[in-house]
């Protein structure tokens, strides 16, 4: 094959799960006739719709999104292991993250490069699982929001301010009980404030504004700070020369120019650590609501979910 023809090559992509928006704003994106640059390379041509089994919001929402990407040409197949033989990446995008260990498995034991959508997981323990999975099968794979790539938070995560010492982030948080609580939502917000503050928290402390809305403060090394508020997307970051607004949603399209290039080439944008620790944050802020907004470390609930995890596989 030339290398002019393996430009053109078209990426066969597939996806798991079918009780999510994002399947038909995705598949609209990548599968516009005119669609540019590394999204044109992409096309989604098959789903699996199964993905949870008993949360009924995403239960009751598979039928329509079924009938949409049938209409959109997509072909839709009874198994997992019937989409990997018509595909060459996976979108896994049930919005429940509970059954995404297992439903990645066999991707990655394929050696299909696959994007997760949020939530990674439904606990920390089977993120850590899904990252030593994709270690185990040489497939490097991510997971973000799409409010990581907003163009505001990417230009203060690039250095617009400097390094950043304080930041402050919002989103909603709608909660689903079968989760910790921002896992299910909140994750936008604070995937924001990961973007622009980067790996380093070291203890977090759960509470409620005046509003009563759930806010989560964190300490950071270096004597940074940085904190999320349950609230619209927005936020703000200060940093050594200056405070810029992050935290906006610019919608999915740079999400899926990340997606696709990860799909071309395998470089991710999100490495395993950072995203772990996300998930810890997010733990941790839990444990602090159930310890009466005690402080609670990281580093304690990464200790308890590795524990967890190699219990799993033993």
């Amino acid at each position: 094959m030339s290398a002019q023809d393996e430009t053109a090559k078209i990426i066969r992509v597939g996806i798991i799960g079918l009780d999510t928006s994002h399947v038909s704003a995705f598949t609209k994106a990548l599968n516009n006739p005119d669609a540019t640059g590394d999204l044109a390379a992409c096309q989604v041509v098959a789903a699996f719709p199964e993905g949870s089994r008993d949360i009924e919001s995403s239960l009751s929402r598979v039928p329509k999104y079924t009938e949409e990407m049938k209409n959109m040409g997509v072909e839709i197949v009874p198994s997992i292991d019937e989409l990997l033989t018509r595909v060459d990446a996976v979108l896994l995008e049930t919005n429940d993250g509970r059954p995404h260990l297992e439903q990645v498995l066999p991707v990655l034991k394929a050696g299909k490069r696959v994007f997760i959508d949020k939530p990674i997981a439904g606990s920390l323990s089977d993120a850590i699982l899904i990252f030593e999975a994709a270690e185990k099968y040489g497939v490097p794979l991510f997971s973000s929001s799409s409010l990581r790539f907003g163009s505001d938070t990417e230009a203060v995560r690039s250095g617009s301010i400097g390094r950043v010492t304080h930041a402050e982030t919002s989103s909603p948080a709608k909660t689903e009980v079968t989760h910790p609580d921002l896992f299910w939502y909140g994750i936008h917000g604070v995937e924001s404030l990961f973007t622009v503050m980067g790996t380093g928290c070291i203890s977090v402390k759960r509470s409620l504004d005046s509003d009563g809305n759930i806010r989560v403060d964190g300490k950071w090394s270096g004597d940074r700070t940085g904190a999320f508020i349950e609230g619209k997307f927005s936020g703000t970051a200060t940093g050594e020369t200056g405070t810029a607004s992050i935290g906006d949603h610019d919608g999915y399209e740079p999400l899926l120019a990340q997606i696709a290039h990860y799909f071309k080439t395998g470089e991710i944008p999100v490495e395993p650590a950072e995203t772990l620790e996300i998930y810890a944050f997010m733990e941790a802020a839990d444990e602090s609501k159930r310890l009466g907004g005690a402080e609670v470390t990281l580093a304690s609930m990464m200790k308890k979910a590795k524990e967890k995890a190699k219990r799993e596989v033993e």
